[in-house]
């Protein structure tokens, strides 16, 4: 008998483990389309560059690191992944969150962390956890994406001055103090190439959007520096190829201060990705197709392998990039050959032009980051949310301000339960009694029969009010407690009622109960609400039944009180 189930399962554990894996369907028409693929990688591998080396840099790990992850994690993601167009690499938030843990723990640390996160997101993928991104509220994303793009402004102003960070500090300090220990030589220079490649990338789309604007910028200004002989910081020496790949070391006394930075990136790494990829899926490309659905368990398990195989070649950890998957769509991207290409792009140029990287400016990279941080929050959106209601406003500000003031992860929980709070307090709001009159014709003694409807959520928020209202109720016998509109209960609501109940019952009212939901029967069964009851005949489907019950009882009372 047992050979059944075990012939039953293992198609299902076969079909559980395949979803994870590459398969044919994740290149359909790629016969049709593989120049447009083609083309889309090499534009958006021309993007990627110059963002790949100032994630790096700006997160202390180095622009090596950078362009290291960008290529190792953006292939890795584009054949494991879960969107056929999503483009990964280093990101502007990831940068936030590694900069104190190199100022902690050094750069050393940084691939041990990466390969730590990853198999973090990987459990998150294989346990079916892709879809809880879902649950986020905008308001909580939108102030995240503002307070990620204002400490990303911030932590460029060093190099945009000449000088070097302060690791350890607090963002907007740092910058502070870092302006104050600028040489005015040094300054005028950097400020007048930030300048520079921000003006490029600002008009450069305005005559021609399919230009690549901030490779351009970099070329420009690279080359000005280099003709006007700028004694300003560059990038510095490069690799000429990609290093072998090996285990980062394993120091079980360094173990336990990671976990947490590796919880931090994990849980990072996962929100980012999933929301690049569902704004991904939502965009339409240049034909006015949509790019299609895409699998959240697959690519938390692809960006986990990703940020794995980027450690062990000495990178970073990666997510999900919106502004390059953009890119991406808008060049034509159908399948994963686009972000496979984009990969390899940067790949040659490890190999072909790593001396010429080398001599970037780091006021050129300083420049980019603070135009894509700008590029970052929307105008409209801000307004849009800031006139939504004063509730989602609030949660909007609250987690921009606790992201650049102290944590991300922090900002998403408190952002989280200050918009659960909100919408609790929303929920109550719709939900209370309301006193009936009793339909008909009057009858002698019918005031002495109270109707109240219960409307909405009787849940722990709202609770509390609807036994002090019922409970305040004087000079009645019969109590009609009627359930049909009430939309959703919990334990703390149906014990409520057993005390609503029990307070009437204690004071010689009776209690009738109609239109018990069928969905709740068995809660308030279990709860021993129909318990409290005094007679399990107290339980009414109609309104009329119920009002016909509650006049008897009212004449008994009144023959017992006359005998």
């Amino acid at each position: 008998m047992s050979a059944v189930p075990e012939t039953i399962a293992q198609p299902r554990a076969r079909r559980a483990v395949w979803k994870f894996l590459p398969s044919r369907r994740d290149y359909d028409g790629l016969r049709t389309s593989w120049r447009t693929n083609l083309l889309s990688g090499m534009t958006v591998g021309i993007v990627a560059l110059p963002l790949a080396l100032a994630f790096g840099v700006s997160s202390g790990v180095g622009a090596e690191a950078g362009l290291i992850t960008a290529v190792v994690a953006g292939l890795v993601a584009a054949i494991m992944g879960g969107s056929n167009v999503q483009v990964s690499g280093p990101t502007g938030a990831m940068v936030v969150v590694l900069a104190p843990v190199v100022a902690a723990h050094g750069v050393g640390s940084i691939a041990l962390v990466s390969v730590m996160a990853g198999l973090l997101v990987i459990m998150l993928g294989v346990s079916g956890l892709g879809r809880a991104v879902a649950f986020i509220p905008w308001p909580v994303v939108e102030g995240f994406t503002l307070g990620i793009a204002a400490i990303i402004f911030l932590q460029q102003v060093p190099m945009a001055v000449g000088t070097e960070g302060i690791p350890g500090h607090n963002t907007l300090l740092a910058a502070v103090e870092s302006a104050a220990r600028a040489s005015v030589p040094t300054v005028l220079q950097t400020l007048a190439v930030v300048a520079g490649v921000a003006a490029v990338m600002f008009l450069l789309p305005k005559l021609n959007k399919a230009l690549p604007a901030s490779l351009i910028a970099v070329l420009l200004a690279t080359v000005a520096a280099e003709f006007l002989g700028l004694d300003i910081p560059r990038i510095g020496a490069l690799p000429h190829s990609l290093p072998a790949p090996s285990m980062p070391s394993l120091d079980p006394s360094v173990l336990g201060g990671l976990l947490m930075p590796a919880l931090s990136i994990a849980a990072l790494a996962a929100i980012e990705s999933l929301l690049s990829a569902r704004v991904a899926a939502g965009m339409v490309g240049p034909n006015g197709r949509p790019t299609g659905a895409y699998s959240p368990d697959r690519e938390l398990t692809g960006q986990g392998l990703a940020s794995v195989a980027a450690g062990f070649f000495g990178g970073m950890p990666a997510t999900g990039a919106i502004a390059r998957t953009a890119v991406n769509v808008r060049s034509g991207a159908t399948t994963r050959l686009s972000a496979i290409v984009h990969a390899l792009v940067l790949l040659a140029i490890i190999y072909l032009a790593a001396g010429l990287v080398g001599r970037i400016p780091l006021a050129v990279l300083a420049g980019i980051l603070m135009v894509t941080a700008t590029r970052m929050v929307s105008r409209h959106t801000v307004t849009a949310v800031l006139r939504s209601t004063r509730a989602d406003a609030f949660v909007f500000v609250l987690t921009a301000l606790i992201t650049v003031a102290f944590d991300l992860i922090v900002a998403i929980q408190i952002g989280l339960a200050a918009a659960a709070l909100f919408t609790l307090r929303k929920f109550a709001s719709l939900s209370g009694v309301q006193r009936e009159k009793i339909p008909g014709a009057p009858e002698a003694g019918d005031e002495h029969i109270a109707i109240f409807r219960l409307d909405g959520a009787m849940f722990f928020g709202a609770a509390e009010r609807v036994l002090q209202e019922i409970s305040q109720v004087k000079n009645i016998q019969v109590a009609i407690i009627r359930l049909s509109q009430v939309r959703m209960l919990d334990a703390t609501g149906a014990h409520t009622l057993v005390d609503v109940i029990s307070a009437l019952e204690l004071r010689g009212v009776t209690v009738l109960l109609k239109g018990i939901q069928p969905q709740h029967l068995e809660l308030v069964t279990n709860v021993g609400v129909i318990r409290s009851l005094r007679h399990h005949k107290h339980l009414f489907t109609s309104l009329p039944a119920a009002v016909e019950h509650a006049r008897s009882h009212v004449l008994r009372n009144a023959a017992a009180a006359t005998a």
